[in-house]
C-alpha cells in the first residue's frame, strides 16, 4: 500500500464528512495525523457512523453548510486554507433522484462546480480528489467492466448527474488546472469512481444492507426490490484506500495522476443483490428474505461493473477484501453499534484492512 505519511500535518478539507463514506474517511485521515476539517449538512440520523464514531469532536472543525452555498463555501476555503480537498458531498440515491431531480442536479453538478471553483481560486489548495460514482457511465448493462475513457451518461437523474459532474471536472481540469501547465497553477485535480459501497454506519433508504438491518431488527422479512440485479460490492475502506492513494500520488507527482480513476472490487465480488442479502442474514444469524420485485417499478440498472486495471497498474491499488469478508466486517458494525465504542471499532477495522494481504 502507498505510504500515507504524506497526510500527517496536512490541512485537509472533506466535503460530505457527515455522510457514510465521508465519516470513515475523516476517521482514517485523523488517525493518519492530518488536520481535518469537514463541510457538510447534518447526518441522516443518530445511528450514523459519523455520530456514533464521535469523529466530529475529534477533527479540527465541523462546518454545517451546503455545497450549493457559494458564499459559505468560499468562507470555509478562505478561513481554513486547505492543502488537500476530498469532495464527497452529494445526493447519493438513485430512487430519491426520481423524486427530486432538480435538487439532485443542483447538489451533484453545481455543488461539484462550486468546489472546483474554490480549489481553482484558493492559494493553498494543491490537490483535489473529486468523488463521483460508477454510475457516471452510459450503462449498456454488459458483463465486462467500464474503463475510464468510455462514454459518460446515465438513464436516471442521479446517474446522469454524476456523468455531468465528471464532464465538469474534466472541463475545469483542462481549462484552468491543466496537468501540462502545472508549474503555472500548482494544482492537481482527479476524479474517483467507485462501485456499490457497503460498511458499518450507513442507514440511507433504498440501500440493501441498511434495509436488511432495519428489517432484521424489527423481526420482519427483508424485502428485496431487485433480487437479480448485479452490482460490484466493496467495503467502504476499499475505495477510501483508493482515494487516499490517489491523493498521495497527486501530491508527489501531480502532472501524472490528475485523471479519472475507477476503484471497484475483484470480479468475485460482482454478485446479485439476493446473494448479498442472504450473506447478511447468515452472518447476523437472524432474518428472512422475500422477493418484492414489481412490474413497472422505477428503472434501476440490473448490471454494472468497473474495470480497475488502470488503478491497479498505475497507482498500485488493488482490492483486498473478498465479498465474504466485506459482508462479515459490515455486519460486525451493525451487531455492535448499540453497545461498543464505534470509533475504536472503526480504527480496528481500518488497521485490519491496512494489514491485510492483497
Amino acid at each position: 500500500m502507498v505510504d500515507f505519511s504524506v497526510y500527517k500535518g496536512k490541512r485537509v478539507l472533506i466535503t460530505g464528512h457527515t455522510g457514510f463514506k465521508g465519516s470513515w474517511l475523516a476517521v482514517w485521515l485523523h488517525a493518519l495525523g492530518a488536520k481535518v476539517w469537514g463541510y457538510a449538512l447534518d447526518p441522516y440520523g443518530e445511528k450514523d457512523n459519523f455520530v456514533l464514531s464521535g469523529v466530529g469532536a475529534k477533527i479540527e472543525g465541523d462546518i454545517r453548510a451546503d455545497v450549493r452555498d457559494r458564499e459559505k463555501l468560499h468562507e470555509a476555503f478562505a478561513g481554513l486554507q486547505p492543502e488537500i480537498v476530498f469532495h464527497l458531498a452529494a445526493q447519493p440515491l438513485v430512487r430519491l433522484s426520481y423524486e427530486h431531480p432538480v435538487e439532485t442536479y443542483e447538489v451533484n453538478v453545481m455543488g461539484t462546480v462550486n468546489v472546483l471553483e474554490e480549489v481553482r481560486q484558493s492559494p493553498s489548495a494543491r490537490v483535489a480528489v473529486m468523488v463521483t460514482s460508477d454510475k457516471c457511465y452510459e450503462n449498456r448493462e454488459r458483463w465486462w467492466g467500464y474503463r475510464e475513457d468510455e462514454p459518460l451518461g446515465g438513464y436516471d437523474p442521479y446517474s446522469s448527474s454524476k456523468g455531468a459532474a465528471e464532464i465538469a471536472i474534466s472541463a475545469w481540469r483542462r481549462s484552468f488546472m491543466n496537468p501540462l501547465c502545472y508549474e503555472k497553477h500548482g494544482k492537481a485535480v482527479a476524479s474517483a469512481r467507485a462501485g456499490n459501497v457497503v460498511g458499518g454506519g450507513d442507514w440511507a433508504a433504498d440501500r440493501i444492507i441498511p434495509d436488511c438491518i432495519r428489517a432484521i431488527e424489527v423481526g420482519e422479512p427483508v424485502a428485496i426490490r431487485s433480487p437479480q440485479a448485479v452490482r460490484p460490492w466493496q467495503h467502504v475502506l476499499e475505495p477510501l484506500c483508493g482515494y487516499l492513494t490517489l491523493g498521495a500520488k497527486l501530491w508527489s507527482n501531480p502532472a501524472k495522476f490528475a485523471q479519472a480513476w475507477n476503484f471497484g472490487p475483484s470480479p468475485g465480488s460482482v454478485v446479485p443483490v439476493w446473494d448479498v442479502a442472504r450473506m447478511v442474514v447468515e452472518h447476523y444469524g437472524a432474518g428472512a428474505l422475500k422477493d418484492a420485485s414489481t412490474p413497472g417499478a422505477l428503472h434501476e440498472a440490473k448490471l454494472l461493473a468497473l474495470d480497475t486495471s488502470k488503478a491497479r497498474y498505475e497507482l498500485g491499488w488493488t482490492p483486498k477484501w473478498s465479498i465474504c469478508t466485506t459482508i462479515a466486517k459490515t455486519v460486525e458494525w451493525y451487531m455492535r453499534y448499540a453497545k461498543e465504542d464505534m470509533h475504536l471499532l472503526c480504527l480496528r477495522q481500518i488497521e485490519e484492512y491496512s494489514s491485510a494481504g492483497q
